[in-house]
């Protein structure tokens, strides 16, 4: 069984009556993916990054950890309070 990939829900989100119904499980991009673009850019503008040699799958891979792992410490910051 795969495990269920928590998200965030979507980045931006807008107002439902803007979206069709239909549509609006598809409303733009994750937060999951927002905290991924964001650290692949800058791992890919980092010499420490681009010494290890890695491609561009390895530089994906290595995002959504880190996007993971910010969902996760939220996720902590808001059961503290």
């Amino acid at each position: 069984m795969e495990q269920k990939i928590e998200t965030g829900g979507p980045a931006f989100p807008c107002h439902a009556d803007i979206i069709p119904s239909k549509d609006r499980d598809y409303a733009g991009m994750t937060l999951r993916d927002y905290f991924a673009a964001k650290a692949m850019q800058g791992m890919a503008g980092s010499p420490r990054y681009c010494e290890h040699g890695w491609d561009q799958a390895d530089l994906a891979a290595q995002a959504y950890k880190i996007a993971d792992a910010m969902l996760k410490a939220r996720e902590v910051k808001h059961e503290q309070g």
